[in-house]
């Protein structure tokens, strides 16, 4: 087994998970099967108690695991299908180094960071790096190389007991087994590059003991020479072992890194065949697919943390994902969906109609998943608005429900139809809770994971993109749409085409007689790929350029 160990430098965010997908990539190019750990540094157990506004969005795994949206990057960009296993906390290692104390697996030891938290760290990587794992296909695979990307920055506390782990770690696998990948910020101040705070950085890491055989500079303009030499100089590099990465396209970064000189870097530390012959065509007809489409297209994303992309990066992907297959770009509008309602009118009147003007430009319009009523009632004003206009609509998961909850109130008449989250005391419960998923606690108690839903229609506009009869894709949520409204909202026009195989639960929604007014409970943004877009995404998309155009 090869491990590949990605730390970062100067500031969080600095890009570790796309360096870290996209090497990932190069060495499946090279034929290597492939295998990530992200490690997140926090004491949580995961992260499905995360706000998105602070953490970005939480990502769901098949398995039901809540991660880091990194894990999403290395789904999308590898085509694996990875476990809750795969994603490593600080809380995950002490509930496990507790547990075995519990259970008196030390003996009476004292139990201490060093060894029993570093020793409990390099077992996790060393048994999650060797288990056998599936791609998109179905297919399993037997990883020969695994990436793993420490989050935070290198002088973080938390991250202590992860660098001191690793440092014993590359004496355990040898120095041919391991390769130490550093990225830093290269920071532009006045039109000059400076270099002190990543010479800092790689001086801490060299430290603690970890020594980078690989230095990536990110930044927003390439390093000048100058710069370039003076950084490996300081951090005694080869000018080789330092590639700056610019700010690009992220379709563009593996094809970069190569460009950039990494497979020798990679051939020589794994002593690999040197004429291995590396195929990276599909990335290449991905970014030249990304590139070369010219219908823009305006989507608007009605949300209530729209201050971060983030918080919905995979909608953002999916359905850039969509209009790639479809030949289009798209142009988004994010639009908070508090300024939808009637209140802001009198609270700022000029957030409120920018915010309708802007929705009003839209072709096609997502309601994406969420929790707690802020903003609730302005998602409800624009799904009202796609439902009597005909603009196409996808609604996710609260979208879905909100969906429902609009038809109740202005087509069933029933004024105040609502979901007990935000009334419990309402006469019409449309979303209701499912107890079972209910337990007095927040953490991991949503319906979660991958999940069978059937199409219970002959004909439905889904079926028709799905081709299938059984779909499965991932859920998380805690409410439902309430199966005693179900046949009068059927008799009014929105039909459940999707239900869950017992029949007990509806999945997918669809109202007569519009181009496309589609809800799912599910997140399809999950299971998205460059390659394989989803179909609710491509159905969405599809109508968009068709509204377009009439």
């Amino acid at each position: 087994m090869k491990y590949i160990l990605v730390t970062g430098g100067v500031i969080s965010g600095v890009g570790k998970g796309i360096i870290s997908s996209s090497i990932g990539v190069i060495c499946q190019s090279l034929g290597l099967a492939c295998t990530v750990i992200k490690i997140d540094p926090y004491v949580n157990i995961d992260a499905g108690t995360f706000s998105p506004s602070e953490h970005g969005e939480v990502y769901v795994l098949d398995d039901g695991g809540e991660v880091d949206l990194d894990l999403g990057n290395y789904e999308r960009f590898l085509g694996l299908r990875l476990t809750s296993e795969h994603n490593i906390t600080t809380g995950k290692i002490i509930q496990k180094v507790s547990a075995g104390e519990r259970d008196g697996a030390y003996l009476g030891q004292t139990v201490q960071f060093v060894p029993h938290i570093t020793d409990a760290i390099q077992n996790w990587v060393t048994s999650v790096s060797c288990k056998k794992i599936f791609d998109d296909y179905q297919q399993e695979i037997d990883p020969q190389v695994c990436v793993i990307e420490l989050g935070g920055t290198i002088g973080d506390i938390e991250s202590m007991a992860f660098i001191e782990a690793f440092r014993q770690f590359q004496l355990k696998v040898g120095p041919q087994n391991f390769l130490c990948v550093h990225v830093s910020l290269i920071i532009e101040f006045h039109n000059e590059q400076k270099t002190k705070a990543t010479q800092r950085s790689v001086g801490s890491l060299r430290s603690y003991g970890l020594v980078p055989d690989l230095l990536i500079c990110r930044s927003h303009n390439v390093l000048a020479p100058a710069t370039h030499s003076k950084v490996a100089a300081a951090c005694t590099l080869t000018n080789e072992k330092v590639i700056s990465v610019p700010d690009m396209a992220l379709y563009r970064v593996p094809l970069h890194l190569v460009e950039q000189g990494i497979l020798d870097i990679l051939i020589n530390k794994f002593n690999l065949d040197k004429n291995i012959k590396i195929d990276l065509s599909r990335w290449n007809k991905l970014l030249k697919a990304s590139e070369t489409n010219h219908l823009n297209l305006k989507i608007a994303l009605v949300g209530k943390y729209t201050k971060s992309n983030d918080a919905y990066a995979s909608v953002l992907k999916a359905t850039e994902h969509a209009a790639t297959s479809l030949g289009a770009k798209i142009k988004w509008i994010f639009i908070e969906s508090s300024n939808l309602q009637e209140d802001q009118k009198e609270n700022d009147i000029d957030l409120f109609n920018t915010a309708w003007d802007n929705l009003k430009e839209a072709s096609g319009i997502i309601i994406p998943g969420g929790f707690d009523q802020r903003g609730v009632y302005g998602k409800i004003s624009a799904i009202k608005y796609c439902r009597e206009n005909k603009i196409p609509c996808l609604g996710i998961c609260l979208g879905f429900q909100l969906q429902a909850v609009e038809f109740a109130r202005n087509v069933l008449a029933l004024n105040d139809a609502n979901s007990i989250e935000f009334d419990p005391k309402t006469i019409n419960p449309i979303i209701i809770d499912m107890p079972e998923h209910n337990m007095g606690r927040m953490g991991a108690t949503m319906r979660l994971g991958l999940k069978k839903t059937t199409f219970v229609v002959k004909t439905s506009i889904l079926k028709s993109l799905y081709n299938k009869e059984i779909i499965e894709e991932r859920h998380r949520h805690r409410y439902e749409v309430n199966p005693d409204f179900v046949s009068r909202l059927e008799d009014a026009g929105m039909i459940f085409v999707g239900r869950s195989p017992d029949d007990k639960r509806m999945e997918i929604s669809e109202l007569k007689d519009h181009p496309y007014f589609v809800g799912v409970q599910f997140h399809p943004e999950f299971l998205s790929r460059p390659s394989k877009p989803s179909p609710a995404f491509v159905g969405l998309i599809d109508s968009a350029i068709k509204f377009i155009k009439n």
